[in-house]
């Protein structure tokens, strides 16, 4: 779980700019293309590809394109994943109280493009490119090595809040978690 905010989570600074700390007030939404790669400890990397599309507080839609079909629609208390392919929904409650921006605020600048911050016994280094966030990574609660590469990005656009209803074929297996 702790996973899946983390990723809402992170995407939220994608169009943060330079001086993270003074640009975290002013982003209210975002949508953005994104690659993450996951590298386990024998450095085998499993790559995915997908859009964003976030906004304040907490409500996320990631729709993961590579190398599956997936959509997972996040909220302040619920995370609901549709997975197409197997015909199946998973609904769990978030018992985590993980806030990234409590954590952005904690960031500090490393050099001219770098920022790290430590948050709940994990570390982010965020990557920035003129105004905007390039990458974050990570380290995982499996101990994986995260990274996320956005593009594409476009902040404070107005995002109708029906998107972050999850949507999917009443004859799919639910799993509630």
């Amino acid at each position: 779980m702790k996973y899946i905010l983390t990723l809402l989570l992170s995407s939220t600074l994608s169009f943060a700019s330079t001086d993270i700390l003074d640009a975290l007030d002013t982003i209210n939404s975002f949508k953005a293309s994104f690659t993450q790669t996951i590298r386990d400890d024998k450095n085998k990397a499993l790559v995915y590809e997908g859009n964003i599309i976030a906004s304040k507080p907490q409500n996320a839609l990631w729709r993961y394109n590579k190398p599956i079909k997936k959509d997972v629609y996040i909220n302040s208390y619920r995370v609901v994943i549709v997975e197409p392919e197997i015909e199946q929904v998973i609904i769990r409650n978030i018992e985590s109280d993980f806030d990234f921006f409590e954590m952005l605020k904690n960031a500090k600048k490393i050099d001219k493009n770098t920022y790290e911050a430590n948050y709940r016994k994990s570390k982010f280094s965020i990557t920035t490119k003129s105004d905007t966030i390039e990458s974050i990574s990570y380290i995982d609660e499996f101990e994986n090595n995260v990274k996320i590469v956005f593009s594409s990005q476009e902040q404070n656009k107005k995002i109708d809040k029906k998107i972050y209803i999850p949507k999917y074929p009443l004859e799919f297996d639910v799993i509630r978690d």
